[in-house]
């Protein structure tokens, strides 16, 4: 993909928007951008950073985002980009694995930002400086606004590309660093690790609007492509469904990305507030990062027209899969034909299985692309097919047809066994998220003593009133006409809101940790 460093952009359009937080109306320019991040490698190499050091960043969608991403690689520094909903030892242990010298904060994410900054020795012991992003002080951080505007604007002398770090979401186990396989050179090279393959390539600097968290995998891509183009990179400080069509209409979006939830909480708009906005100037919409159900896709493409676009992919970068539209229409359900090396779904065993049959999902990487994780060779090893070195599982499950579509099926860690059957959640939460009813639901095994587990239910309702037993009889009358029976949940409960990452995946080691799990079926 052609592209720049946003630095030229600054040099020919230095007043045009580089990135936008359309709820709060603020607005960064290229020139703001340029000197914003020349500032803050500035500040890095004052501190003794060189190329292939390593800093950490929790921040929150604003317009300090880019300008850190930026002033990082572009003097050769790796930024570990660290969720927000990290509690202080989850946030402690990532920022001590990557082995970061400098930290930077959003002061108003609460809790975790302040017991970083007043425990640092016991905590991160590894951190030699802590900064906040002047949303909120946080007593033990330095200013970052305040140490920006001492240093030059100028660009470090030897200035060479640096990448990101991103820790996989953990829903299985302790987060893990994905190693993508990135050599340093000059900063104006693209490099394609930083995504934008679906994008709409030859109609001029995008507007791309991507409303999820900047430090997750999709959403960074949605911000760095743009401004590598020259365009504008919109998001929101806060998901919401109706901001989401303000800011398509005012910012004119060219292109959008999304993840099923989404999908779910625009489609519960009232028609009349749907209608209310222009969304014509949308080229493509992209959707990823969790299975999306059949009905509600059927649904979106009928509203937004065909121009939705679905990949299937992973952090670690492995494999990825697209499908059109038109494709998705005539095989409802997959995720597309693999853009990368073949698919290969096996057996437990390794053994190679027939198209049809559901079995762990494997890429054939080509050379440079092997999956590798900070600090942990043995799951670096699993990840490998036991006889093939160069294939490659991130353990999700899922099947092929005879014209090479994948499938997917769900991860092999969520399977429930009950009673010797197999049954994975995703097919039973797809079909209660389209009952009428029902804004969210998870499913998970518990314990049984007769069965081993049993399948049960979490769901958050559209209307919170009306969550008892009225509406646990009709899911039971919906699910019975629609699933077989032995996947039907056992057990119903109704919440206010199901914990979702960011990501849109459904954090279920919470709800495990809630409801009791202590079956492991040898769970990696």
């Amino acid at each position: 993909m052609p592209g720049h460093h946003p630095s030229r952009h600054a040099l020919t359009r230095p007043d045009h928007p580089a990135m936008v937080i359309a709820d709060t109306g603020e607005v960064l320019t290229y020139r703001a951008l340029d000197e914003g991040s020349n500032r803050f490698a500035r500040l890095l190499r004052s501190l003794g950073l060189k190329p292939g050091d390593r800093i950490a960043a929790m921040l929150c969608n604003s317009t300090i985002f880019p300008i850190v991403y930026w002033g990082a690689t572009r003097c050769g520094v790796f930024i570990t980009l660290l969720s927000t909903h990290l509690k202080p030892a989850e946030a402690a242990y990532i920022i001590g694995d990557s082995g970061s010298r400098v930290l930077v904060l959003s002061g108003s994410l609460g809790e975790t930002p302040r017991m970083l900054a007043a425990a640092r020795a016991e905590l991160i012991g590894g951190v030699e400086r802590i900064y906040h992003a002047d949303d909120a002080a946080v007593a033990g951080a330095d200013s970052l606004t305040a140490a920006l505007a001492a240093m030059p604007a100028s660009p470090v002398d030897d200035e060479i590309s640096g990448f990101h770090m991103i820790y996989s979401s953990g829903t299985t186990g302790r987060p893990k660093g994905v190693v993508l396989p990135f050599t340093p050179g000059p900063i104006d090279e693209f490099n394609p690790l930083e995504g934008g393959g679906a994008l709409e390539e030859g109609a001029g600097p995008p507007v791309v609007f991507n409303a999820g968290p900047l430090y997750h995998g999709m959403p960074l891509s949605c911000m760095v492509v743009p401004q590598r183009l020259g365009g504008t990179a919109v998001t929101l400080s806060k998901f919401d469904a109706e901001a989401v069509l303000k800011a398509i209409e005012t910012w004119q979006v060219t292109e959008a990305q999304f993840v099923p939830t989404m999908f779910v909480r625009l489609l519960a708009l009232p028609d009349e507030v749907r209608a209310g906005y222009d969304i014509s100037s949308l080229k493509k919409v992209i959707h990823a990062a969790a299975p999306c159900p059949v009905e509600i896709k059927r649904r979106m493409i009928a509203w937004f027209g065909p121009i939705i676009y679905e990949y299937y992919s992973s952090t670690e970068g492995v494999g990825v899969t697209g499908i059109t539209s038109e494709e998705w229409l005539r095989k409802p359900g997959s995720v597309g034909r693999s853009a990368m090396g073949p698919i290969h779904i096996c057996d437990e065993d390794g053994r190679e299985l027939s198209a049809g049959e559901s079995g762990l999902i494997y890429f054939e990487v080509p050379q440079g692309r092997a999956v590798a994780y900070l600090n942990d060779t043995d799951k670096t090893k699993r990840a490998a097919h036991p006889r093939h070195a160069n294939w490659f599982t991130v353990g999700d499950i899922g099947r092929l047809d005879d014209d090479g579509y994948l499938f997917l099926t769900d991860r092999k860690d969520f399977m429930i066994i009950s009673g010797g059957v197999n049954i994975y959640p995703q097919a039973v939460e797809d079909c209660l998220i389209v009952h009428p009813g029902v804004l969210d639901a998870a499913v998970i095994g518990i314990a049984d003593p007769e069965y081993g587990e049993a399948v049960k239910a979490i769901v958050q309702p559209k209307v919170r009133a009306d969550a008892g037993p009225e509406l646990e009889a009709a899911l039971r009358a919906w699910v019975s006409t629609r699933i077989s029976r032995v996947t039907q949940p056992k057990s119903y409960e109704f919440v206010e809101e199901l914990p979702r990452l960011p990501s849109g995946k459904l954090a279920k080691h919470e709800l495990r940790k809630l409801y009791g799990n202590p079956v492991s079926h040898g769970r990696c």
